[in-house]
């Protein structure tokens, strides 16, 4: 019991750092957005490159504060039955949930987007826009990230839910996340 208490707690603690990271790239793509529309409407021009940038950053955002997301619980559930079970009730269901939908889910994708982004490192791919963001695969390779955080934190959901399943209630979540 103690690899996966220790497994649980260096998962959510790579998934927390990543996503506090993630969060400031919020602050940038208000600062790119704001400077883009500025340059173009007060000034008269234009930079495909930044307007690209803030649409980066809106991906990464998504894409790599996933596991974060997860870990706090903002995900959407179907609350109606969840919060009325008990710890060892919710752990079955996130158990069961993580199992058949999750992990299916980001094995396929990540399986599927080799090809993807591999193709884009191949060719060295860049924007298609005249003057865009250039290394457009480390974009596509965001997918990939997403699918490792998402599946590393769906496994210390499945490592927390056989803990509280083996009686280690600490390990239960104090609430539901709002």
């Amino acid at each position: 019991m103690n690899l996966l208490v220790g497994f649980v707690r260096v998962a959510e603690a790579i998934n927390e750092w990543v996503g506090r990271v993630v969060m400031w790239m919020a602050l940038g793509i208000v600062i790119a957005c704001f400077v883009a529309v500025y340059l173009r409407y007060a000034i008269g021009t234009g930079l495909p490159w930044l307007q690209e940038l803030y649409v980066w950053q809106h991906a990464f955002v998504f894409l790599l504060g996933a596991g974060f997301t997860l870990l706090h619980g903002g995900h959407v559930r179907v609350d109606i039955f969840y919060s009325r079970k008990s710890p060892r009730g919710q752990a079955w269901v996130d158990l069961t949930g993580t199992l058949v939908f999750l992990m299916p889910f980001v094995i396929v994708l990540a399986y599927e987007a080799i090809p993807f982004v591999e193709l884009s490192w191949r060719n060295n791919e860049i924007s298609i826009q005249p003057g865009g963001m250039p290394a457009t695969y480390i974009l596509k390779s965001s997918l990939q990230a997403f699918c490792a955080l998402v599946a590393l934190q769906g496994l210390a959901n499945v490592a927390r839910s056989i803990l509280i399943l083996s009686g280690r209630t600490e390990f239960a979540p104090s609430a539901v996340a709002h």
